[in-house]
């Protein structure tokens, strides 16, 4: 058994009820995944106390953020083991403490260009999305190709830590939104296509939804580089 339950669809309409409502459920817990990461940002900025122990304990905060990578391989890796509502729990975990670490994006930028770029990334996404699930290609050409440039992009990141480049951050941030662009189409495609192919219930749903949060996430980081006004 593989991460989704297969059902063929018999009739045209069968593929497209199945479609319609897996990327329904796929689009909802992204939502409520975003929602509660914005929600738990701001608590955190507006808490002191918490705000002060997430930035004044660097190892409290690599603990989160080694979290939060467990909790996505977890869920991308073992979901075939988990209930559904596991999968669930694991997901809104996931945005929680995403949203406690992303709280010092509040203290590098202004609220007004933090929200701007929300405004700008929701709409690049709405957009690509759009495209990948009403597009005819096939577009698992797409596939290898960006997760090459997501390579280049985390290794690239990586060696900066080390070399406080501005140029080579500006050079990661702009390939880093082609690759999150191209993903967001990428994406909302094989979901559709696991769709039409029968793919139901609440694990797979979780599951995308998690990949298109991600994707939204990671491409409003890489626009707040470029768009973001720092706070002086």
């Amino acid at each position: 058994m593989n991460h989704y339950d297969i059902n063929y669809p018999r009739t045209q309409d069968q593929v497209l009820v199945a479609r319609n409502t897996l990327v329904r459920q796929v689009y909802a817990w992204m939502g409520a995944g975003l929602a509660l990461t914005a929600l738990l940002a701001l608590v955190t900025v507006s808490t002191p106390a918490l705000l002060n122990a997430v930035v004044g304990n660097r190892l409290l905060f690599y603990g989160l953020m080694l979290g939060e990578l467990g909790l996505v391989f977890v869920l991308s890796g073992a979901i075939d083991r988990l209930s559904a509502t596991a999968a669930t729990l694991l997901f809104l975990g996931y945005s929680a403490l995403n949203g406690v670490t992303l709280s010092i994006v509040f203290l590098v930028y202004t609220a007004d260009s933090i929200a701007s770029t929300f405004v700008i990334t929701a709409g690049m996404f709405g957009a690509m999305s759009a495209y990948g699930y009403l597009t005819r290609r096939d577009l698992t050409s797409w596939g290898s190709f960006l997760v090459m440039g997501l390579i280049g992009v985390v290794i690239a990141s990586l060696v900066n830590i080390f070399l406080h480049s501005d140029a080579v951050s500006w050079i990661v941030s702009a390939i880093g939104v082609l690759v999150f662009t191209g993903l967001t189409a990428y994406d909302t495609w094989k979901i559709k296509a696991l769709a039409a192919q029968g793919a139901s219930g609440r694990k797979p749903a979780i599951l995308g939804a998690l990949t298109l949060y991600l994707d939204f996430i990671n491409l409003f980081l890489m626009l707040l580089r470029f768009v973001g006004d720092r706070r002086r």
